[in-house]
């Protein structure tokens, strides 16, 4: 069979019902999580599993898992369409991959073109979409049945550079990131060891025999740190909203759009494919790269309808692209794709090369969906702008109970025991000291989801070897991918180190 034919396959499993209504209920949350500056995809996702877990909880284990990852897929990539929204109108991010958008979205705001902004982020946006879908299509076969010929040997280095490519990239130092990323790899051990049968970390507490669950992690630090963080840093001085006038774009403002949009597509796909770079590192590319290629570069800035186009659709087609790892190789690329890998093992389905022949329904019933999620992302998004606009208003008064409510409720629903609910509410304070200290959140859970898998792996390739740790480097994919992990983390370290110097000479 080929791709067209599997393809057709993902979309019969699209359009049931069911699947639609996940789809659409992910995308329109996900617009609203995006819309509502500070939640972000990160902890719209993490909080919508325990829903997802109560929704599916009549089905099939597969279907469950199919109806699930849609809609959880759907709140990721509505969150990019949302998030350029509050950048346009009331220049704040909703999440961090917006932030380039607030650079000419407001200004065109500011001149009375924030609907046109709006059209030209939401088109640019399924534009981007679509790109990203076609790639993962064509890419998805190919690289899956690459990565069934990896040993244990080769998936232990992958692991290890999936694992220093987010953590290289996260946060502004990389001290606190590995930081966070060890941490998050020392959690993984507790509980039974599956080899030995031996219980590590777990202080003869029972419920600990299993392991810390996944889901009361991320939704702990995600959606109630997010929670602490509104209460205890009340912000009385609500920002004025630009109005939105006119939503149907000028034939110009289309015209304008088009090469960017275009541009901003191919290059935020490709950058999203890179384990670690993800969303926001593809917005900031692209609007550099079009600064360069415009003949009026001094329009950027100050309202240039291209500053707006491609880093919306770069960052929209980032987060396709950053399925294509964790769909064939099961490595996350992002934050947000190690929340959808957890959601995926919490229903049996592990992502990887093998998730395209035992689960064909769920890998291409979600690849089908999203360009179903696409289309219905742009046909909410031009009408019903000026009502998400609204929701930027809500109170948090009404916001953070429900939050509240989603989080205790959800993990409670799933796991059935006080003492996640203890947890839940320890990670929650964890989740607001950390992000105030500008600790990383993504890695921590990228070691979380990845540690298990790595020590499987690490014990499989030692075990073949009788002990001998030369396997990693004898097999010339295992040694390229520790070659590249360890550049990853030494060349950003280098570079600081060579910034600091120059300062030195220069002040010397």
């Amino acid at each position: 069979m080929g791709v067209i034919d599997f393809l057709m396959q993902g979309f019969h499993t699209a359009i049931q019902p069911g699947n639609l209504f996940f789809a659409f209920i992910g995308v329109l949350i996900g617009t609203a999580v995006g819309v509502l500056p500070g939640i972000g995809p990160m902890s719209g996702v993490a909080l919508l599993i325990p829903v997802t877990a109560t929704l599916t909880g009549g089905m099939e284990p597969s279907a469950a898992a199919t109806s699930s990852i849609i809609l959880l897929a759907g709140v990721y990539y509505g969150a990019m369409y949302g998030g350029s929204t509050t950048s346009i109108l009331l220049n704040t991010p909703g999440e961090s991959s917006s932030v380039v958008t607030t650079l000419d979205g407001y200004q065109m705001a500011k001149q009375g073109r924030a609907g046109s902004a709006l059209s030209i982020a939401a088109i640019g946006s399924f534009a981007a979409g679509i790109v990203s879908i076609i790639g993962l299509a064509l890419l998805a076969n190919p690289l899956s049945e690459m990565a069934l010929k990896f040993g244990p040997a080769e998936y232990f280095s992958l692991m290890l550079l999936g694992l220093a490519a987010v953590s290289g990239l996260a946060g502004g130092s990389i001290t606190k990131a590995w930081m966070m990323t060890v941490t998050g790899l020392l959690l993984a051990t507790i509980g039974i060891d599956a080899v030995s049968g031996v219980a590590r970390f777990t202080y003869e507490i029972p419920v600990l025999f299993g392991g810390l669950e996944f889901l009361t992690v991320a939704v702990g630090l995600f959606a109630l740190g997010e929670v602490f963080k509104t209460i205890l840093h009340k912000e009385d001085d609500q920002e004025k909203v630009a109005k939105v006038g006119r939503v149907i774009p000028s034939k110009t403002d289309l015209k304008e759009s088009a090469g960017p949009i275009a541009r901003g597509s191919i290059l935020g796909f490709f950058i999203g494919v890179l384990p670690g770079a993800g969303a926001t590192l593809a917005s900031f590319f692209s609007y550099i790269a079009e600064k360069k290629l415009s003949k009026t570069p001094e329009k950027f800035g100050k309202g240039a309808i291209a500053g707006v186009a491609a880093p919306e659709s770069a960052n929209n087609a980032a987060s396709g692209g950053a399925m294509i790892p964790l769909l064939t190789l099961g490595i996350p690329g992002s934050g947000t794709t190690a929340i959808l890998m957890g959601a995926l093992i919490m229903y049996n389905v592990q992502p990887g090369p093998l998730l395209f022949s035992d689960h064909p329904d769920v890998a291409w019933g979600l690849i089908a969906s999203m360009f179903i999620g696409n289309l219905m992302l742009l046909i909410l998004n031009m009408p019903l702008v000026k009502v998400f606009a609204k929701i930027i208003e809500t109170p948090p008064k009404y916001l953070l109970p429900i939050i509240i409510a989603i989080s205790v409720f959800g993990v409670y629903a799933v796991q059935v025991t006080t003492f996640d609910l203890y947890l839940l509410i320890g990670f929650g304070l964890a989740g607001y000291l950390l992000a105030k200290n500008d600790y990383p959140l993504a890695p921590l859970v990228l070691g979380l989801v990845l540690g298990p898998m790595i020590e499987n792996n690490m014990r499989r390739a030692l075990t073949t070897s009788n002990g001998d740790f030369i396997v990693f480097i004898e097999n010339p994919i295992s040694a390229i991918f520790l070659v590249c992990a360890v550049l990853w983390i030494l060349v950003p370290f280098l570079l600081k180190l060579k910034g600091k110097n120059v300062v030195v000479n220069v002040e010397g």
